[in-house]
């Protein structure tokens, strides 16, 4: 098996229709094509394999809990996405607070001019991004 990249660590913004996607690249975060969910019980395997194919050395999975830092239903799936990925990865999984991160970064698409449609097409990328950003500034 080829050695990790450790530094590189993916963010899976996940949804029941898109998760988006964001890789580290040195101290910035970069969106990735976002992944659109089939719900066929592959979903897990082919975050894996993007992970595996952009040399990855971990994998974030934002948690979307709630305001009081309670988990709801939607956090427990997250739970349950984040631990079929693991099943098919030995690369870490790891959980990371995901609140307000789907509202910050449709606040940065829009300052950066996007119209409501480019905004849909790439509000789930952006999350990702927030996820990663946060997740790097934690552990520098």
């Amino acid at each position: 098996m080829a050695t990790q990249n450790t530094s590189k660590v993916i963010a899976v913004d996940p949804g029941e229709r898109r998760s988006g996607l964001a890789i580290s690249a040195g101290p910035i975060a970069v969106a990735l094509p976002t992944l659109q969910m089939k719900g066929d019980g592959k979903d897990a395997d082919r975050i894996a394999k993007i992970a595996r194919d952009a040399e990855a050395g971990r994998i974030i999975v934002g948690l979307p809990l709630n305001m009081d830092g309670s988990e709801g239903p939607r956090a427990r799936a997250a739970r349950d996405f984040g631990e079929s990925i693991r099943a098919v990865t030995d690369l870490p999984v790891e959980f990371w607070d995901e609140r307000l991160s789907t509202a910050e970064g449709e606040a940065r698409l829009r300052e950066a001019g996007l119209d409501r449609r480019e905004l849909s097409k790439r509000s789930d990328a952006a999350a990702a991004i927030v996820i990663l950003e946060s997740y790097m500034k934690a552990h520098r």
